[in-house]
């Protein structure tokens, strides 16, 4: 069961509600019918391409619900559309806590939004699990014991690729086009904290936009810093341009895409199988478009669920590819809850997973955390892209966050 619910404005809200909301409802009983799961994601504005993430989610807990459910309860999972907004988003999440009693929040899109609520919920110790974020805020247990990321950190993302420079390329020139948001502004302190004196070979770096409409301009400057190495930090429908606009320019150098733009359907092969070859990433999850994994037996389990139950025109997205790993998680998460989904045994059981494994995750990565540990994936490998398949190089790469760590 899930209601997708669509809202394109709301009003800011004043901070001085915070304090005044309604202490009511603060620990919901369970029903012996369903378990009621609230979700934000952006299925409309800047960064609607996510939006298939809670699309995927919604579908696989529809197939959750045609096997009956878990421990002998359906999900009904509710999902509204914040469109990118933190008020948005703030107000969503308070309806769905307050009128709709859902007992946690779960994957819900982007850093801003999570901040926004963060506060909420741990006041009101409702579970904000497997955010839908890389941002190391929304992973400290010790400060905000109600909210959990699931990802790896954007910053030691950055910091791979900082590492990945100076093994391979220590003396090459470098040039950087980086979203000018708190997701881009991670990924890139990541890379200046990993290049550490290395930053002097950073020729140029440039701040972009969401819907930039200069992106031909920026690539043609960066261009002319005669660089070696060409670092992008977005999404993946700008990365596809960028690559195809560097390639028009005869600009071929060692390109660099963070993960979230580092998938073969939705940036690689829009600008073109030829020009992407030779990107480099880092990556957790499997790329359902990558014919590596043609014979993987959880990839087929992905495409007959994508056929049953999401059905779409393609099957290749990974922003629902990742959707689907999370939902599957959080599905982990609630079989250890037995028959006692109380909030805080819900919390209880996200900070005791143990070597989990997501079906779609990369060989050799796993889920732990512990109630000191909210990190519950902490590894990443580097891959490059040869013009067909993401090819793994190098060892597992262990993150190397620190949670609660001072910054």
């Amino acid at each position: 069961m899930r209601i997708i619910g669509r809202m394109l404005f709301v009003a800011m809200i004043a901070l001085a509600s915070l304090g005044a909301m309604s202490q009511q409802h603060t620990e919901q009983p369970a029903s012996d019918q369903e378990i009621r799961i609230g979700n934000v994601m952006p299925y409309s504005g800047p960064l609607s391409e996510f939006g298939a993430i809670g699309q995927a989610e919604a579908a696989y807990f529809d197939m959750i619900n045609a096997r009956g459910g878990i421990n002998g309860r359906k999900i009904r999972f509710i999902t509204r559309d914040d469109n990118s907004d933190p008020a948005a988003a703030m107000e969503l999440t308070r309806n769905l806590v307050e009128r709709d009693d859902v007992q946690l929040m779960f994957g819900s899109f982007g850093t801003p939004g999570n901040l926004a609520t963060r506060w909420y919920l741990n006041e009101r110790k409702i579970p904000q699990l497997f955010v839908a974020s890389g941002d190391e805020e929304l992973s400290q247990a010790k400060a905000f014991p109600w909210t959990m990321g699931w990802q790896p950190p954007f910053r030691s993302e950055g910091r791979i690729y900082a590492n990945y420079i100076q093994a391979y390329y220590p003396r090459k020139k470098i040039v950087v086009l980086w979203q000018n948001d708190q997701f881009g502004r991670t990924l890139y302190k990541g890379i200046q904290e990993g290049l550490g004196d290395l930053n002097r070979h950073v020729l140029v770096d440039i701040a972009f936009d969401i819907g930039d409409e200069h992106l031909e301009g920026h690539v043609s400057v960066l261009k002319r810093a005669d660089a070696d190495i060409f670092v992008f930090l977005g999404v993946p429908s700008t990365a596809s341009k960028v690559i195809k606009l560097a390639a028009s320019l005869n600009w071929h150098p060692v390109f660099i895409v963070n993960d979230a733009s580092a998938s073969i359907a939705n940036a690689m092969a829009p600008a073109g199988l030829e020009n992407s070859a030779g990107v480099v990433s880092a990556a957790f999850l499997k790329d359902p478009s990558d014919p590596a994994w043609k014979d993987d037996p959880a990839m087929k389990n992905w495409f007959a669920f994508m056929d049953k139950f999401y059905q779409v025109e393609s099957a290749n997205n990974s922003a629902a590819l990742y959707g689907y790993a999370a939902a599957e998680a959080l599905t982990q998460v609630l079989k250890q809850c037995g028959d006692d989904f109380s909030r805080d045994n819900i919390m209880r059981q996200a900070a005791s997973l143990r070597d989990y494994k997501p079906s779609l995750a990369l060989p050799s990565i796993r889920m732990n955390t512990s109630p000191d540990s909210y990190l519950p994936i902490k590894q990443m490998r580097l891959v490059q892209f040869d013009g067909r398949s993401w090819q793994p190089f190098g060892e597992v790469i262990e993150t190397a966050f620190t949670e609660g760590a001072k910054r």
